[in-house]
């Protein structure tokens, strides 16, 4: 899908709820606001009452507040994401992950129909999924938006995650041998330990939750990433020859 000529640009922004997904985002939305974007940033209830509680806000304060007195067009939303405020995420990261996938989806899927019929002031025009999320293209196909996935990582990591089998094959994925890996498309050398923690361990569940991530990612109509061009040129090259991102437009930092 392609946004509208000559209607201002309405985008809303979902990260992972974690620190860092939510700043890549927040530089995101600053960004894009800078240069015309209305932006809708969507948090979690609990992670709000956590950046509340660090930067002294009130529970219905706006992060994004001091942006808004310089002129730029950006809004916030908060969701629950199936659990109660005081239950323990960071013990229960398998509950979390489910209820992410699940009854936080049909959250935002709540919230992005209301924001339709509500027709908000510029319509919204496309929806920035964190690529954790592994229903972006569900929800953005549902209301005919335009799908971004991004990808908050360095596309060094994307790349390990893909290559997941090759780690297999060579006997690399959940074992940490001490040597050097030099076999990945783009990475000319890593030690197992510098792998993403998904890679070093051999966890069937944690591998078809990654790359139902990819497939999502595959479906979006741009992924950008959270890079550096000249720090990461050749993995860049090989993840454009590889299926998750072919003819996607893989940004640099923004």
């Amino acid at each position: 899908m392609e946004l509208k000529k000559h209607q201002q640009p309405h985008a809303v922004l979902i990260p992972l709820p974690f620190q860092g997904h939510i700043n890549p985002f927040t530089h995101l939305a600053m960004k894009l606001a800078s240069k015309g974007f209305t932006i809708t940033f969507v948090n979690t209830e609990s992670t709000h009452q956590q950046i509340a509680k660090a930067q002294s806000l009130k529970h219905d304060d706006n992060p994004f507040s001091h942006a808004e007195e310089s002129g730029l067009d950006i809004r916030y939303a908060k969701i629950n994401d199936g659990f109660p405020l005081n239950f323990d995420r960071r013990a229960n990261a398998s509950q979390i992950t489910e209820g992410l996938s699940h009854v936080f989806q049909a959250h935002v899927d709540d919230f992005i129909e209301n924001l339709v019929l509500s027709k908000s002031n510029p319509p919204n025009s496309c929806i920035i999924a964190d690529s954790f999320h592994v229903w972006g293209s569900t929800i953005a196909k549902k209301y005919n938006l335009v799908n971004v996935s991004f990808w908050t990582e360095p596309a060094t990591v994307l790349t390990a995650f893909y290559n997941t089998d090759l780690l297999k094959i060579n006997g690399h994925l959940g074992v940490m041998y001490d040597d050097t890996i030099s076999y990945i498309p783009g990475i000319q050398a890593i030690k197992p330990e510098d792998l993403p923690s998904y890679c070093q361990v051999d966890d069937p569940k944690a591998s078809k939750y990654v790359f139902k991530c990819i497939e999502d990612a595959q479906k979006a109509d741009f992924a950008i990433g959270n890079k550096v061009q000249e720090l990461e040129s050749s993995t860049i090259s090989a993840l454009q020859e590889q299926q998750p991102l072919r003819k996607k437009h893989f940004a640099s930092r923004i």
